[in-house]
């Protein structure tokens, strides 16, 4: 997501941090306890969820690729944690706290679940949290998980605002003093934070699948709407002397939901200062708070204290310069960020290309047709996560593959439409096709016989042979294919035939393709005869829908033009194509220097230098799929707006380009081996004798895919 947009969260997180101050110095005390309890045990009372959701939306996607981004959250709020715990550890030996019977136990808890001073509670709650709703997503999806972490929830408002209700029940009451002996509150990591967490990577996931319906200004109205019935909730809590605490209320989820989602809807450019100075003063504000007293004392000033919004104001004058400062200087002694997916050679993809040519596709697709995205081979070395999530934003709900192992991945990345299978896959595995809920093609009568001797139910699409004789049966076999209907355990779910040379302008091509087409439908109409129901069917790919646009079918499968390019360059369709390329191949200036006239460039000394040269050392080769055989093929990099021809034999892993005449080319610039508009890679693949596919397709795997 483009995390560059969201100015609405960084200037919040502030408000919040006043808010979290707010609560612990109360500032309407000293004029009205009503007042102050609505500002600070309803009001502010939005804060910590509102970080949590803050987290659990950047971080928590049911699309997570890996555990990456919850090491990185849970690596940076741990070394957090130790330097607060490190920064309080005088104020805790003042007030006597190591001198406490049990201290080991007390330790061992307050590091885990309630923090060492006690607004530090929220570091190991963040952890526990984040870790347990990004568990829950994983595991049962996203209504799965808000059920649950909702469930956790309840049972920690009723050891918090609702205790009075439980206290009145012994069994009960016997359970939560046992909660209590390990946790003082459960407004903890267990009960409290996942739902928050958990909120905010639905959240996410409903933004870029267009769910969120309503519109900021009626979202603010439903915050307070929600914010009114908290308020009416808390002060009837407190009335009837029920809560235990007061950190959790029954409207609090649905009030940071509404409020969350009309934030993150105000644009703009991202307030670093702001999001890192929130966490300071979140972490410092209290060292103020313990010197205040003291200070004020000592100085003969303790209307300081006394007077309560006085107490406030101070606070916050103090901690928040504090709060920039140091922001600022750790700004200025960060080292320059470092990316290790770029710092040699990396694959970019562009995202708005990917979404263009899916509209595109979809604007000549016959009106019924719906996409089957093929994203086999790593989606032809795109990258098969990068692609399909973005995909299925897009509202692409059919994908296909080749193996069960490919489709597995597109499960384990968190892709939910359908997947099909087109090669083969051994019987053996029925069990994991039905667990990931994967279809498998029938390539032969042998083999749908074997798949339903597994005993598993499967889904299938039977792949008819109209003259490819690769896989399938033939088109001459409808009795053996209406028997497959018959079948306990296969689930007969499409059925669909590949056109050889849909993409050919001969004669010959063309007849043989319609050949197939008709081969494909007289095989329907005879299952028909016989009283099979059809499936869903699907003839074109790529080139069968550009040149065979008038078929209309239940699926297209559109492999290499999704990628913006096809097989051939210059191929003459009958749809004209308005297609971009989508990838980028790039590697990074690794070391420049000069060459005398009659010096040799790499291997086999093919390249001589007949004038003095300025020569640079670009970290892609043909080990990165860059194919060694366009070495002395007059290609070039583009390198800072710079075509700077490729010279010498292409490495494993390095090639050489001249930049005599490309003035402002530095070690460490990006230079664009594949993608640029002097060398695309449907000019790559007819340089290098071949079609695009197999270019793509042989993108190294040890390169990182970013997307642009």
């Amino acid at each position: 997501m483009n995390k560059g947009s969201y100015a609405g969260i960084d200037i919040f997180r502030f408000i919040a941090a006043l808010m979290i101050i707010a609560i612990h110095t109360s500032p309407l005390s000293s004029f009205s306890d009503a007042g102050n309890f609505f500002l600070t045990r309803v009001i502010s009372r939005i804060a910590v969820p509102f970080f949590m959701t803050t987290t659990g939306f950047f971080t928590l996607s049911h699309y997570a690729k890996d555990t990456r981004s919850i090491q990185k959250f849970i690596k940076n709020t741990f070394f957090i944690y130790v330097a607060a715990m490190l920064l309080y550890l005088p104020i805790n030996i003042y007030n006597g706290y190591f001198n406490n019977r049990n201290v080991l136990s007390k330790i061992i808890e307050d590091i885990t679940i309630n923090g060492t001073t006690y607004h530090l509670w929220y570091l190991p709650a963040a952890i526990t949290g984040c870790a347990i709703g990004w568990f829950l997503l994983r595991k049962f999806g996203e209504y799965g998980a808000l059920v649950i972490s909702f469930a956790l929830y309840i049972i920690g408002l009723f050891g918090d605002s609702y205790w009075g209700v439980i206290e009145r029940v012994p069994m009960l009451r016997g359970i939560y003093s046992a909660i209590f002996e390990v946790s003082h509150y459960t407004r903890n990591g267990f009960f409290y934070a996942p739902l928050f967490f958990v909120l905010g990577g639905c959240i996410n996931e409903a933004i870029h699948r267009k769910r969120l319906k309503l519109s900021k200004l009626k979202r603010i109205c439903c915050v307070l709407i929600c914010l009114t019935l908290m308020t009416i909730e808390a002060f009837v809590l407190k009335n009837y002397r029920l809560m235990r605490h007061d950190s959790m209320y029954i409207f609090l989820p649905l009030c940071i939901y509404f409020l969350f989602t009309a934030i993150v809807q105000v644009k703009g450019r991202r307030v670093k200062m702001l999001r890192d100075a929130s966490m300071i003063l979140y972490i410092i504000h209290p060292l103020i708070i313990a010197f205040m007293r003291p200070i004020a004392r000592s100085l003969h000033i303790e209307i300081i204290v006394s007077n309560s919004l006085l107490y406030f104001f101070i606070v916050l004058l103090a901690s928040a310069p504090l709060a920039f400062i140091f922001t600022f200087i750790q700004k200025k002694i960060k080292p320059k960020a470092y990316s290790k997916e770029t710092d040699r050679a990396w694959i970019e993809i562009d995202t708005n290309a990917l979404r263009h040519n899916l509209n595109f596709l979809r604007s000549v697709a016959p009106s019924k047709s719906e996409i089957m995205a093929v994203v086999k081979d790593e989606a032809y070395g795109h990258g098969s996560f990068e692609v399909a999530i973005n995909l299925e934003r897009l509202g692409v709900k059919s994908f296909a593959v080749s193996t069960i192992d490919e489709g597995i991945k597109l499960r384990k990345y968190g892709i939910r439409g359908e997947i099909l299978i087109l090669g083969y896959s051994s019987v053996n595995r029925a069990d994991e096709m039905r667990k990931y809920n994967l279809m498998q093609t029938l390539i032969d009568m042998d083999y749908a016989l074997s798949l339903e001797r597994q005993g598993i139910p499967i889904k299938t699409h039977i792949k008819i042979d109209t003259g490819m004789h690769r896989l399938g049966f033939s088109h001459e076999e409808a009795g053996k294919i209406s028997s497959l209907f018959l079948l306990k355990n296969i689930k007969i779910c499409g059925m669909y035939t590949h056109l050889c040379c849909s993409d050919g302008s001969s004669q010959e091509d063309k007849l043989f393709t319609q050949l197939q087409i008709d081969r494909f439908y007289n095989l329907l109409d005879q299952l028909k005869k016989i009283g099979a129901k059809i499936p869903k069917t699907h003839v074109q790919s790529s080139y069968g829908l550009l040149n065979y646009p008038q078929l209309k079918c239940d699926y297209v499968r559109i492999g290499i033009a999704l990628y913006g390019v096809l097989s051939a360059p210059n191929s003459d369709t009958v749809i004209k194509t308005d297609l971009k390329p989508v990838l980028s191949l790039k590697g990074n200036v690794s070391l420049i220097r000069d060459i005398s006239i009659g010096d040799s460039v790499g291997y086999g000394r093919c390249f001589i230098a007949d004038k003095n040269m300025r020569i640079a050392v670009i970290s892609v080769g043909y080990g990165d799929g860059f194919p060694r055989c366009l070495s002395e093929k007059n290609i070039f990099a583009s390198i800072n707006g710079y075509d700077c021809p490729v010279i010498g034999r292409i490495c494993m892993d390095q090639l050489t380009v001249d930049i005599t005449d490309a003035e402002k080319v530095s070690v460490g610039d990006a230079a664009t081996l594949i993608g640029s508009s002097r060398f695309s890679s449907d000019k790559a693949a007819r340089a290098a004798e071949t079609i695009t596919n197999e270019l793509l397709c042989g993108m190294s795997a040890r390169l990182p895919i970013i997307e642009k």
